[in-house]
Parts: C-alpha cells; structure tokens; sequence
C-alpha cells in the first residue's frame, strides 16, 4: 500500500486501511501456494517414494511375475525363444529423486530439459524386486528386452546406468529406446520370440489401444482385457505421473448435513 501525505489520511481511510490488511496478508500468504503448477503431485510423489505400501505392491507385481515365468519355462521345448519385456523408468529404476527435486523447483519433471540431464548423469535407485527377477529370468535362459521411451541418442547413457545396476543382458540390441513406437518394438522382439510377460507402469507398455487414447477408453480396454492382468500382464504402481494426472475427480454431490448440536 502506497501511503501520501499524513494530512490526507483520515480515521476512515486509515481504518479502512487496517481493515483490509488481514485480508491483504492471507492472500500474500496464500499466493505461494498457487504459483507452482506442479505442487498438486506431492501428495502422489511420497506415496510413490516413501509408502511401505508401493514397496509392497511393487514386490507383489515381481513375485507374480516369478511364478508366471516359472510356470512357462516348465512348459516351454526351448526357454531361448521365451522373451521378457519389460519397461525401465518406475518398472525396473526409480526416478523419484529427480522428481522430487523438480517439485522442489517447481519444475514439470516430465519436460525433456529435466530428463536428458538425469539419463545422462542422474543416479536411478531400482525398483525392490526387479534385480532378483531379471536375474532368474536370466538364470532360466529366458531372453529379456528391455523397451522404454527414454532418448535413443543417449543410448549409451542408460546402457551404462543398466550396467551400473547389475541388470542382466545388457546391450545395444536388448535395449530398444524411443524411436518408433513401443507396439513396434514388441513386435522386433516377437518375431523371433514368444512374449510371455510384459511389464510395466504405463497401459502402452501393453498394448497400442491404449496409447494416447481417452481415459474412458483405457478403462474400457483395462475391463476387457481383464484375464491378462497378472497372468501375461504385469503392471507396477506409479502415483507420480501419467495420462491420468489432469483428469478432473469426481465429487460425492449430496449436501452436507449440519447437525444441530
């Protein structure tokens, strides 16, 4: 507030003045909260790095996928031309820390001037269970690809992170980045390899129907394709982000009851 004179202040002015402050000072107060975009992920973000319970879901989604495997290698003539394939970013590392540094920063984590940093020298935790799972499939003589959409030009960044994590089958031709899309990158692999699982945290880690297609849809997908969910498809938690983080929710609209105590 601007003041003039003293002499043209007057008890009503003034006291308008005073007045307003309280008001003045809670939207100063209040307006941090609105000016960062990205806050609304908080909440999600600590479920995703801190919970017991996303440990457990993501142990959970490894043991399945341990039994599932086994069941197919006993009945498989050649385990060679069996294939894993399996997403990287919140399937098999975690990315949570460059994330929550962005919230810090208010940033958009899924912009590609804060991911081509991290690929490049970003230190990705993994995923409880994944080593251990990987690890067997190799030991069974399973053959695993790991496709992700993380940037083909730096290729050799995340080879040498996947190396660094003690990932089995490590290679230019295992691990197919984006280039086209992930359904054609399947199908690189299914020509010479029967699929038994996928695995990952986004639905087109799974099938094309449900890439860049309405929410409605991929519900509508997910409810039809409901006897592969957990048999010959796996899918891991992630509250962090997704098509579904803009999706307007949906309200209870009954009226509050006020009681009359």
């Amino acid at each position: 507030m601007r003041l003039q004179s003293t002499r043209h202040i007057t008890w009503l002015g003034l006291t308008a003045s005073l007045l307003s402050m309280p008001m003045a000072f809670a939207e100063s107060q209040a307006a941090p909260k609105n000016e960062c975009a990205v806050a609304e992920f908080t909440m999600g973000l600590r479920f995703q790095q801190q919970s017991a319970e996303v440990q457990a879901l993501q142990l959970q989604a490894y043991n399945i996928a341990t039994m599932k495997l086994d069941a197919a290698v006993a009945a498989a003539k050649d385990p060679s031309k069996l294939a894993v394939v399996t997403d990287l970013d919140e399937t098999v590392i975690d990315n949570s820390a460059l994330l929550a540094r962005d919230l810090a920063n208010c940033h958009t984590y899924d912009a590609w001037d804060t991911w081509l940093p991290w690929e490049r020298d970003g230190t990705p935790a993994l995923i409880p269970g994944a080593k251990q799972f990987l690890q067997h499939a190799d030991s069974l003589g399973v053959t695993i690809r790991y496709i992700s959409d993380r940037a083909d030009e730096q290729k050799s960044h995340t080879l040498a992170t996947l190396t660094k994590l003690g990932l089995p089958q490590i290679s230019a031709e295992s691990v197919l980045l984006l280039g086209p899309p992930k359904v054609e990158r399947r199908a690189i692999v299914s020509a010479d390899h029967q699929i038994v699982l996928l695995l990952g945290d986004t639905l087109h880690d799974f099938d094309a129907r449900f890439r860049k297609t309405p929410l409605a849809d991929q519900r509508a997908t997910v409810a039809a394709e409901s006897a592969k969910w957990g048999t010959e498809w796996i899918v891991f938690p992630n509250a962090s982000y997704g098509t579904w983080s803009k999706a307007p929710l949906k309200a209870w609209d009954a009226k509050p009851v006020i009681q009359p105590w």
